[in-house]
């Protein structure tokens, strides 16, 4: 019996699966999906198996057997390993690097490298004995010195030492200590009776254990519960009035948290006619793409909780994406609020060994719904009915290194796998989903208005070049200011949203116009005021302030633009009176820190939240009156051809925090541009408008929807080989595809340098290109079998989010 194993090494001449031949211990329990270890080159190595056959080609004496099987279980199943051909083709990546995103990092393997004494008889040099240490096994660490290592390599060589690469799990299954207290109380009664009268604590223990035979406790509770210490316990076991146990157990995120169970919301005509069309899709096993298309505050959530309870009553399972990983614990906290313990919560602000155990509990089918950020579509779930992708819009949806993937792309794809129906909902859907249900690709369901029929938020633009003419040099305008001080008399609540973190956006000097940028991107450092340092937000460089200028030595240097810091002391010298919390990567990098932050602004303990776009959607407490919108222009000049889409859908999204109950919302937008037609429809609300002008423009310039998209960057060290290659690239490309498909480029990227590594671009844009997969696939094995050996480092993104 072999086995068809694709290995743990991302590199080109091994993309493809190896056969190794399968011991008799494992041959009735081995299955594809499961992970192994095997004999690679001179080391062992992680892989996972994708087929079992009972022939080979590999002659009797290469064939190597599988060293150690590591799932009796397989932790993928056949839909996922079907997945990963898909994945590979549909984002060009590795077939290792589309098997390692399915899991949780907890199953990726750990490598360690274990240095073993062969020759005993052979006396050590001084430096080798100490790293020892009268052991025979040591881990070898990388950053050992370079003698040492130099050393340590002649002894391999010479039989002395032998060195061995150990594969390990990077998270064991969390384990506690339950004592069993004996069942039988004369027993009890008899050890009691045995122990002497010095050992009074033995005593105490053993006599409470009668009131308690039979039962279980954790050891800790038990300790804690007796304020007695583990020795008295262990000498009370060893007398037999209890055993130890080890219990497995799941690591709670949600362990210290009260959740109050909700019921159902009657559900406005519009709500009942989208569920009723998801429903009958559902009841048919259709695999069908509904965009959900509602207004903020509409009721998107209760459609997406009544379709669930629908596929919960027929045993079926429902994963529902969100977007930040801010939204997840209010999104959470109202899954858990209606289904309790069949929630399982999957995103980046759980630990390791969390994320495995909420994974672990899905694979068990313990649970059934789980709700997370974008990995989350991955959920092991073997009988989905239902798939939802929250604020479908989101760029956060689409990954950024390999593979490549869209999370909307893998829920169609496991939806027509499963038969089941897919929900994208969103107040701003992307213009190429609006664009797919207006052609009918997708089945368009539309919520007009608020279940409580509460108005829209009234939308103020304010001019600041006309605030800069009447002298007021503050980021507030006058009339934001102003509405501030009204809500704080009221003590509502605001929310003020501006898209860029730090205190001020670039360090100037006033003498010569120097600014100071970071010394490995073309971009410039951003100024923290709290801990007083300059940082890079690409490659995460930083330093000291600058006294004077690095140019010219003048001392007048100043700090300009705004960032959230900035905001926060404005605040608090003009309103000091006004509780503040800042929400941006800068106080969000703790554990919980999200939740903590949204749960304080919750229980009414600040009156203003200020954020970046952490906080433009998703948010919903009832006292924000107010939103603040300091700086409508971020992304508006962006050189990126959905810039303008961007500023429409943050804008929409940020407005809708407000008013979403009882009390009336009003929203203020400070802008440099307020003439622009996405500040203009975001005023109104205007999603169709907006969509028909920005489509207008689209068809002009032959962007998507009108056509499809293909991103490739290349990047090295030297801007001369960058250049070359980046022309070789378009080039090719040019000889290879037909004449109707457009090469854009090369260019320099609009951050033409990240990590001291210079970046090219180039685009293609086309309508239809039958042979496109394989002229990239073609191109991308030129690239790794030639280019990367010199140094060049190539990325294909197949319709990216993002073009900068």
């Amino acid at each position: 019996m072999f086995a068809e194993v694709i290995v743990d090494v991302a590199a080109y001449p091994i993309d493809r699966p190896f056969d190794y031949a399968v011991p008799e211990k494992f041959q009735t329990i081995i299955e594809s999906g499961s992970r192994v270890k095997v004999p690679f080159g001179n080391r062992h190595v992680l892989g996972f198996v994708t087929a079992i056959k009972s022939e080979t080609d590999v002659p009797v004496e290469k064939q190597k057997p599988i060293g150690e099987l590591l799932d009796i279980e397989p932790v993928l199943t056949q839909e996922m390993l079907e997945m990963t051909k898909w994945l590979r083709r549909h984002t060009l990546c590795y077939e290792i690097d589309a098997l390692q995103v399915m899991l949780p990092s907890a199953l990726r393997a750990k490598y360690e490298k274990i240095l073993e004494i062969v020759d005993h008889n052979f006396e050590l040099p001084q430096s080798i004995q100490a790293m020892f240490q009268q052991k025979d096994r040591v881990e070898l660490k990388v950053d050992e010195s370079k003698e040492l290592l130099t050393t340590i390599k002649k002894l391999i060589k010479e039989n002395i030492l032998a060195l061995e690469t150990v594969v390990k799990q990077k998270t064991a299954v969390k384990k506690v200590r339950m004592i069993l207290i004996e069942s039988d109380v004369k027993i009890l009664q008899e050890i009691h009776l045995n122990i002497s009268n010095k050992a009074k604590k033995q005593k105490d223990v053993v006599k409470w254990m009668m009131d308690y035979a039979g039962t279980r406790i954790v050891s800790t509770d038990l300790l804690k519960r007796l304020n007695t210490s583990n020795a008295v316990l262990q000498a009370v076991m060893e007398k037999g009035a209890a055993t130890l146990e080890l219990e497995e157990i799941y690591r709670d995120p949600y362990a210290d948290r009260t959740i109050n169970v909700s019921a159902k919301h009657s559900l406005t005509n519009e709500q009942h006619l989208a569920l009723s069309e998801i429903i009958f899709s559902y009841d048919k096993h259709e695999a069908k793409t509904f965009l959900l298309h509602g207004i903020t505050g509409s009721g998107k959530t209760e459609v997406y909780l009544q379709a669930i309870e629908r596929a919960l009553q027929d045993q079926k399972e429902a994963i529902v994406l969100v977007p930040e990983i801010s939204l997840t614990p209010q999104m959470t906290n109202r899954f858990k609020e209606r289904f309790g313990s069949l929630v399982a919560v999957l995103h980046s602000g759980l630990s390791t060994g969390e994320k495995y155990d909420e994974w672990r509990k899905i694979k068990r089918g313990e649970v059934k719904v789980v709700v997370g950020a974008r990995s989350a579509v991955f959920a092991p779930f073997q009988n989905i009915g239902l798939i939802i992708l929250d604020e479908e819009h989101e760029g956060t949806y689409k990954q950024d290194d390999s593979p490549r993937y869209h999370a909307r792309d893998v829920a169609i794809w496991r939806s027509e796998y499963h038969h089941c129906p897919v929900i994208l909902g969103s107040a701003t859907p992307s213009l190429e989903s609006y664009a797919r249900a207006k052609k009918g690709n997708y089945s368009l369901l539309t919520l007009t208005k608020r279940p409580r029929d509460q108005a829209l938020p009234e939308v103020s633009v304010i001019d600041m070049r006309e605030q800069l003419k009447n002298g007021n040099r503050s980021m507030f305008s006058l009339e934001l200011a102003e509405s501030i001080r009204r809500r704080l008399d009221k003590q509502e609540q605001m929310v003020l949203f501006l898209n860029r973190r730090g205190h001020s956006s670039f360090v100037l000097c006033r003498d010569c116009g120097t600014v100071v940028e970071c010394p490995n991107c073309d971009i410039s450092m951003t100024y923290h005021r709290h801990q007083e340092r300059i940082k890079c937000h690409y490659c995460g460089e930083e330093s000291q302030v600058p006294n004077i200028c690095p140019e010219c030595k003048s001392d007048h240097i100043r700090f300009f633009g705004t960032g959230t810091q900035k905001v926060e002391e404005e605040i608090a010298r003009l309103f000091p009176t006004a509780r503040v919390l800042r929400m941006d990567v800068d106080t969000t990098r703790k554990k919980g820190s999200h939740e903590h932050i949204l749960k304080l602004f919750g229980d009414g303990k600040a009156d203003i939240l200020l954020g970046t776009q952490m906080i433009a959607k998703g948010l919903d407490f009832p006292n924000i009156t107010l939103v603040g919108v300091l700086s409508a222009d971020t992304t508006l000049h962006l050189a990126d051809f959905r810039a303008a889409e961007k500023t429409f859908q943050l804008l929409t999204q940020v407005s809708g925090r407000a008013g979403r109950h009882d009390k009336e919302g009003e929203v203020i937008v400070q802008t440099y541009t307020p003439e622009h037609y996405a500040i203009q429809f975001a005023k109104h609300h205007d999603f169709v408008p907006f969509y028909n002008q920005e489509m207008v423009n689209r068809k002009q310039f032959a962007y998507p929807p009108y056509t499809f998209v293909a991103f490739i960057q290349i990047t090295h060290e030297d801007v001369l080989m960058t250049a070359e290659y980046a022309h070789k690239t378009a080039n090719w490309l040019r000889e290879n595809l037909s004449n109707s498909t457009e090469i854009i480029g090369p260019t320099a990227s609009s951050i033409s340098r990240v990590q001291n590594r210079y970046r090219y671009q180039c685009l293609i844009k086309y309508k239809k290109e039958p042979t496109l997969p394989e002229v990239l696939q073609q191109l991308t094995r030129i690239y790794r079998t030639d280019w990367m050996k010199k140094g060049i480092l190539m990325s294909i993104d197949l319709n990216p989010s993002s073009i900068m």
